[in-house]
């Protein structure tokens, strides 16, 4: 797929500038357009003044080609609106893409002036370009049919372009409505058995759309059995219907106390086209737009927007529970009513009881549009939330059992092609599988991985074979890995540490190493099946991987000594600190967890790494990280903003002027939680007593005025105003200020 954009007016506007002048206008537009099409995998062939030409399938290829280049046009877009805005200048854009075969010439050199592409293609992306409305993508008709279930179009007027006989038909590009983020599904192993499953979420998505009602199934099985190759399965066959189905896909994580709702906030950037990396006035901006265009009355659209804004980083006030899940239900019912939405939420067995809340909350109130939601757990979901989808007629479970003898045998042929087991060696692999397809995979890609895989049924190899069997799952995938060069197995090791999502620049700098030599080889990375790239970054120029099974992150991470796991968290927590810039939202709790994890593994280590942070700046940071933290959390789940609180007061000692003030705040949440007025009390006198200590008067007041509210709430209003009256009496004594008020 070809891509063509260009500057409408501009050469006409430059006649007679200064060449300086005109390279100063053209250099914020060159380098952002370049960001962007880097962002979708999308390589540029040549800038051509104020034109530009990028290439998706050539060097390298992907499976969904033509939508990464509707989607780089579509971000183009906005990314010009967004350099108007930030320069003051006044530039418009028009964009042609086309998808067709070409001769590529991967060894052409720009410095000679050889393109890498030659081709029709070429020509009819340019002449799409030319007829294109400003301010649009158009598209040719391959484009279209190869990305109309992912992104939106309407028709234009055939057009009329030199070199063809007939007027070409064309489509706007509208935008882009399924599965923004997502990792790009591998299905490299095949699936095998799960007919049963597989119709039941079929069924399901089925009745969801006729009835237009809410549908919840959950997948539970065991690490390793299934649960995100099933949800890939649907994921393909809801592709491959023909009307529109909106696709939004989360993540629950493991790690970082108040990341309560971090999966949601996925599905809400999804949505909105937000990144990470986006400014606070872009993300606004951004979710105002979204929400302007699913909610039918423009009147509560700043009601709502306030209630979403935590979920994507920023300030919101405070509100309700009850308030926040009624304008987030609102805001995906909205999405719901422009065609069936389907919400996949994986790992829910890590979820916080408040995400599992919402989900309920959902169940019982969305009605009137087809909206499915899928959660995969591991069998632990119920020893948290026993009662899960309980009592719902609305909600299935689909439990995963391990796949039968024959089934996994049939797996093992589908991988192995023409090669063949010794059957001693086939029948061992059934055995020490048990029916977990991820054993069975990691076995015959490690043989592989060895060159041990045999040609034909050789008995004689069948002891050496034997040898290579792991007991467990986890210790096979430990296995694999020792097959890898020790550059490789570094890498995935520091990508273990960022998480299971992570990003090529951050594995760049725990390793130490320029990111395109990274870039090349966690590609081959994923060839292999350790990992796969997402869709799209969060991160504006980085390429974002997901590792191909959760297990194999859990492994890798084992495989580092203590010391490096600190020192490798400290780089990690400085890179995102540095990509988050002053409004780091959410990755606050991120950052606050690869700091603690630092300090923690240099105290347990005994001390911390040559040229590291000492023990008590990694406590200092990761207790200012926790307070951000808790900041963001407020808004969204006080639950989470008190274990983060309570996280930076364990991080600093009662003698830092710090403490009563994290005292102060932990109060304030226990008296904004019902029922909690008396510990809310203890606290606040606690925080005067510490404030007091360190001479800060102005401070102890008002942790007096907070505990005098915890105070009158209880039903003690002669105390409270006793009190309230010393406060009084204190601050006249004290010189003008704004504590006065």
């Amino acid at each position: 797929s070809v891509l063509f954009c260009d500057l409408v007016g501009f050469t006409a506007a430059s006649d007679g500038a200064d060449p300086e002048d005109v390279q100063a206008a053209l250099s914020p537009y060159h380098a952002r357009a370049r960001v962007e099409i880097e962002r979708f995998g999308g390589t540029v062939e040549k800038f051509i003044g104020d034109a530009v030409m990028a290439a998706f399938g050539a060097p390298v290829v992907h499976e969904d080609d033509p939508e990464r280049a509707v989607r780089a046009g579509l971000r183009l877009l906005e990314a010009v609106e967004a350099l108007n805005d930030q320069h003051g200048l006044d530039l418009a854009v028009r964009i042609g893409v086309a998808t067709g075969e070409a001769v590529v010439s991967t060894g052409a050199s720009a410095e000679r002036g050889e393109g890498m592409l030659a081709g029709d293609v070429v020509n009819t992306a340019a002449r799409l370009q030319s007829s294109a409305p400003v301010g649009s993508v158009v598209v040719g008709e391959a484009t279209w049919r190869a990305t109309r279930a992912v992104i939106d179009y309407r028709p234009l007027e055939p057009a009329v372009v030199k070199g063809k006989a007939d007027p070409l038909p064309v489509w706007a590009a509208v935008g882009a409505r399924s599965r923004v983020g997502e990792a790009t599904a591998s299905t490299a192993t095949p699936l095998v058995g799960r007919i049963d499953e597989q119709e039941v979420l079929q069924r399901t998505f089925t009745r969801c759309v006729r009835e237009a009602s809410v549908q919840l199934v959950t997948i539970v099985a065991e690490p390793g059995v299934g649960k995100s190759r099933l949800v890939q399965e649907f994921s393909g066959w809801v592709d491959r219907r023909e009307e529109l189905i909106i696709w939004r896909q989360g993540r629950c994580l493991p790690y970082g106390d108040g990341i309560t709702f971090w999966a949601l906030g996925q599905l809400v950037k999804a949505q909105a086209g937000i990144l990470d990396t986006d400014a606070s006035k872009v993300v606004s901006q951004k979710l105002t737009h979204s929400v302007s265009t699913v909610v039918e009355d423009p009147s509560s659209v700043g009601w709502m927007v306030a209630r979403l804004a935590p979920l994507v980083g920023l300030a919101g006030g405070e509100s309700s529970r009850e308030e926040l899940f009624t304008a987030w239900r609102r805001f995906l019912e909205g999405i719901a009513t422009g065609g069936p939405l389907v919400i996949v939420i994986e790992d829910l067995h890590w979820a916080d009881e408040a995400l599992l809340a919402f989900c309920d909350h959902l169940l019982q109130w969305v009605t009137g549009v087809p909206l499915m939601l899928v959660g995969t757990a591991r069998p632990e979901l119920f020893d948290k939330a026993p009662n899960w989808g309980a009592g719902h007629r609305n909600a299935t479970t689909i439990g995963l059992a391990p796949l039968t003898d024959a089934e996994t045998a049939q797996l093992v042929a589908a991988m192995l092609g023409t090669a063949v087991l010794p059957a001693a060696t086939h029948a061992l692999l059934l055995q020490r599988a048990g029916g977990n397809p991820l054993y069975a995979a990691e076995f015959i890609r490690m043989i592989t991985d060895r060159g041990h895989l045999p040609a034909t049924a050789d008995p004689d190899q069948a002891a050496e074979l034997g040898e290579l069997f792991p007991e467990s799952v986890q210790a096979i995938i430990a296995a694999r890995l020792d097959t890898l060069s020790p550059e490789s197995k570094g890498l995935l090791l520091d990508a273990a540490v960022i998480g299971q999502t992570f990003w090529s620049g951050a594995v760049a700098t725990l390793a130490g190493r320029d990111e395109t030599s990274v870039r090349t080889a966690l590609h081959e990375l994923s060839r292999r099946d350790y990992l796969r790239p997402a869709r799209i970054s969060t991160l504006a120029g980085q390429t974002e991987y997901i590792f191909g099974h959760a297990l194999i992150a859990e492994v890798a991470y084992s495989q580092i000594p203590r010391a490096a796991r600190a020192t490798k968290h400290q780089a990690a927590a400085q890179w995102l600190a540095g990509v988050s810039g002053d409004d780091p939202g959410e990755q606050a709790a991120v950052i606050a967890h690869h700091y603690s994890q630092a300090h923690t593994l240099s105290v347990a280590a005994g001390s911390n790494a040559p040229g590291q942070a000492t023990l008590e700046e990694l406590a200092d940071r990761a207790g200012h990280w926790h307070t951000l933290a808790a900041v963001h959390a407020l808004a969204l789940d006080p639950v989470a903003a008190e274990r983060h609180y309570q996280s930076a007061l364990d991080l600093t000692g009662s003698e830092d002027p710090q403490h009563p003030h994290l005292l102060t705040a932990i109060a304030d949440v226990y008296r904004q939680a019902a029922g909690r007025y008396r510990e809310a009390e203890a606290t606040f006198e606690r925080a005067e007593i510490e404030h007091l200590r360190h001479g800060n008067r102005a401070a102890a007041c008002i942790a007096t005025v907070r505990r005098s509210r915890a105070i009158m709430v209880r039903g003690r209003a002669a105390d409270a105003t006793r009190l309230l009256d010393h406060i009084i009496d204190e601050l006249e004594q004290s010189p003008p200020g704004p504590e006065l008020l």
